[in-house]
């Protein structure tokens, strides 16, 4: 038996109106009928077993039998701070980081970058997110930000007990990191990041380290060094 489509919503009550978006997704291509059940989720962590009441043009009611604690968000806190990226590849490494679990995405403007941000933008990223949450099953969606300042960027990395900052140019890392129960970790844009940005990431804390002796995509490199810190973390064992 199939699992129950799952649905973000905002707010949900025990008698939930689904968005307009959401109930056009589970009317048309889902073909959801009366008396079928359906998983929501808000994003913070909870899971809610419904049932539809109503299914109308682009309204869908469910009636909410039961909340749940998702058993499957990480035990491990990780931000991902990425350089804004050219085209979609944003949104590709928001999608990822999703999936491997982060609780949270900083995305900033640094030397050599060459992308920009914008309001539109961030709220892509943000259903990019909540997207990728509700297809990998996860019940919290992770907060995604912009910094406009690199210095800003690294500092909100600060709260975080292990922080990395991957660097090209480097060849070896500055030290072994030994807790990844929290980890704040930093990936440049496609240009890479300059020696004053290093020397700034190391004066705040954060270890520079090297993903190995090829130049890896920007994308790849994000999804390359989370997966090793939820790996570290015993998130993918």
């Amino acid at each position: 038996m199939a699992a129950p489509k799952r649905f973000f919503a905002e707010t949900i009550a025990e008698e939930t109106v689904l968005s307009e978006e959401e109930s056009r997704h589970a009317a048309a291509a889902l073909r959801l009928t009366e008396g079928d059940e359906v998983t929501l989720f808000d994003g913070g962590g909870k899971e809610y077993s419904a049932v539809v009441t109503s299914v109308k043009k682009g309204r869908i009611a469910v009636h909410v039998v039961r909340e749940s604690v998702s058993d499957r968000e990480p035990q491990a806190q990780v931000m991902l701070l990425v350089g804004a990226l050219k085209g979609d590849k944003t949104e590709l490494v928001v999608q990822k980081a999703t999936e491997l679990g982060v609780s949270r995405i900083g995305v900033f403007s640094s030397r050599y970058c060459s992308a920009y941000m914008n309001e539109n933008k961030l709220e892509r990223l943000a259903r990019v997110a909540r997207e990728a949450a509700k297809q990998c099953l996860r019940a919290r969606v992770p907060q995604v930000e912009y910094f406009p300042s690199f210095e800003g960027a690294l500092r909100a990395g600060v709260a975080y007990r292990t922080r990395l900052f991957a660097c090209e140019f480097l060849h070896a890392d500055d030290a072994p990191a030994a807790d990844f129960s929290s980890v704040a970790a930093v990936v440049g844009s496609e240009g890479g990041f300059c020696e004053e940005e290093l020397a700034l990431a190391r004066a705040l804390g954060y270890t520079g380290i090297t993903l190995g002796k090829r130049i890896l995509r920007a994308e790849t490199a994000a999804v390359a060094l989370l997966s090793v810190v939820m790996y570290r973390a015993g998130e993918l064992s």
